[in-house]
């Protein structure tokens, strides 16, 4: 299944995405989802972990602004999606800065998510290497980055997923490299978390290599659509959920490489 038909099998789906994200990212994960496609559930709660996610199409975990309780149900939630064959994709946000949430990056790794989504910093660090982060900006480029992602894909087995200028992706054996978007979206908060959300959404709808590939796309056609229309971040962010409903499944072929 090409990225193409992953976006025309989630229009046709509508499917559920389980997002536990952070407070930065909750609503414009959520809009992303929608404007793209599918339904977004922001659930979050250790208590409802064991009845909502067997019921979803794909769950997200996003660390951005990681608690205690927050990680007990990330943990639960990614155990019960690989028990029930759920595909579900881990954002590992600055896992490096502390010794608290490089444990919690490591363990949810363990657990084998479907995607890894990260900057090039972020990926470098989860596979070991020296990276240059700042906080939850990279510090390294995604070229720099490219080497650790195919060790990391080949030790996890998953997708990994490195976004910058240029994305690229990788399972180990196949590749690919998106470009297009615009400067503005790097001023929009939370706007890289929405597409992990978006990739979880893509995740329940194909295979993982094609549904990650085609997040990406998404998110670049729909940045460089909304920049010709944008006075500035505000409006940005307003002409980028318009563009991610009017994406049609082959303007994806427009960013991959």
């Amino acid at each position: 299944m090409a990225p193409q038909d992953v976006l025309t099998a989630l229009r046709d789906k509508n499917p559920l995405v389980h997002c536990i994200t952070n407070y930065v990212a909750m609503n414009i994960a959520a809009n992303v989802v929608l404007a793209a496609g599918a339904s977004p559930a922001m659930v979050h709660a250790p208590e409802e972990i064991a009845d909502f996610t067997p019921i979803c199409g794909a769950l997200t975990i996003n660390i951005g602004t990681l608690s205690t309780p927050w990680q007990a149900s990330m943990m639960n939630a990614a155990t019960l999606a690989s028990a029930h064959k759920i595909p579900w994709v881990l954002d590992p946000v600055a896992h490096f800065i502390s010794d608290y949430r490089k444990r919690a990056a490591q363990d949810l790794l363990a657990l084998r998510p479907t995607i890894v989504r990260g900057n090039a910093s972020e990926i470098l660090a989860l596979a070991g290497e020296a990276g240059a982060g700042k906080g939850a900006d990279a510090g390294d480029s995604v070229d720099a980055a490219q080497g650790a992602a195919k060790a990391l894909a080949a030790a996890s087995g998953a997708v990994i997923a490195i976004t910058g200028p240029v994305d690229f992706v990788t399972d180990g054996a196949q590749e690919a490299h998106v470009s297009g978007g615009a400067p503005l979206m790097s001023q929009i908060t939370a706007l890289g978390c929405s597409q992990t959300a978006l990739m979880g959404a893509y995740a329940a709808s194909g295979s993982a290599f094609d549904a990650a590939l085609g997040a990406l796309a998404h998110f670049k056609v729909a940045g460089t659509a909304a920049s010709k229309l944008a006075h500035g971040p505000g409006s940005f962010q307003m002409h980028f959920l318009d563009a991610l409903a009017a994406t049609q499944p082959d303007d994806l072929a427009k960013a991959i490489l």
